[in-house]
């Protein structure tokens, strides 16, 4: 049976030797971050560094993984922007990347919806989202609606 297990990741550096090996032996991961707890978005949980074997367009469908890959590109594009938005401020991008910025926020506020493991932090009552909902959600964040 499978079982939850915590590693102890110094200095939350992922290539840390230890907790590299260590992952490579995991069917999924889990990553909980420090800067996404700063912005208030619980649980925190890393969508880029988290990973789990099973997403695989044969296993959970063509659809979902195609919106979880779409998901992560934009964050991971967000990502890469933001050391450009800390020094030249969001005029000095360009309009893609300024819908790209836009639709990472919506997706970060579609992460911190109320989850029932968040509730003692947000002191907001937990939903239970069904997941063919929570994938049109993100579907349609992506087309950009």
């Amino acid at each position: 049976l499978p079982s939850p297990q915590a590693i102890y990741v110094p200095a939350d550096d992922l290539t840390d030797p230890a907790p590299a090996t260590t992952f490579a032996h995991l069917d999924a991961t889990t990553v909980l971050s420090r800067a996404i707890a700063e912005l208030g978005i619980y649980p925190a949980v890393d969508p880029l560094d988290s990973t789990s074997r099973i997403m695989d367009p044969n296993i959970v469908g063509p659809e979902h993984y195609d919106v979880a890959r779409g998901v992560q590109k934009i964050l991971q594009d967000y990502k890469s922007l933001q050391d450009i938005i800390a020094i030249l401020g969001m005029d000095e991008l360009s309009e893609e990347d300024k819908l790209t910025v836009a639709r990472a926020r919506k997706i970060q506020r579609f992460l911190s919806q109320p989850f029932q493991v968040a509730e003692v932090f947000t002191g907001h009552m937990g939903k239970l989202v069904p997941l063919k909902e929570t994938i049109k959600g993100f579907k349609q964040i992506l087309a950009g609606e």
